[in-house]
């Protein structure tokens, strides 16, 4: 009964040290932050106060709320809020 808890113990630590592991996306050079151009609910993660991670913007284009782009692109993307941004903008 010891033995097969620590294996389960075992199994569900191995579990997590992999799932948390920053996303592929995140970790390309080709890729950009950009700011205020997420769909609500569709940003990438951490997003200031209001929202924990990925997919929990509260407002479309919401400022603190961010996206990976095609690095190079974000500053000329437009929505109905105004231009993508590198940096968080007001809420």
């Amino acid at each position: 009964m010891i033995k097969t808890s620590l294996q389960l113990s075992l199994a569900a630590a191995a579990l997590l040290a992999t799932s948390v592991t920053v996303p592929a996306q995140a970790q390309s050079s080709d890729k950009e932050r950009c700011f205020g151009v997420s769909l609500k609910g569709q940003n990438d993660c951490a997003a200031g106060p209001g929202t924990t991670c990925a997919g929990t913007s509260s407002v479309d284009y919401q400022g603190n709320a961010w996206k990976y782009v095609p690095k190079g692109t974000c500053l000329s993307i437009t929505t109905p809020k105004g231009k993508g941004s590198l940096e968080a903008k007001r809420a």
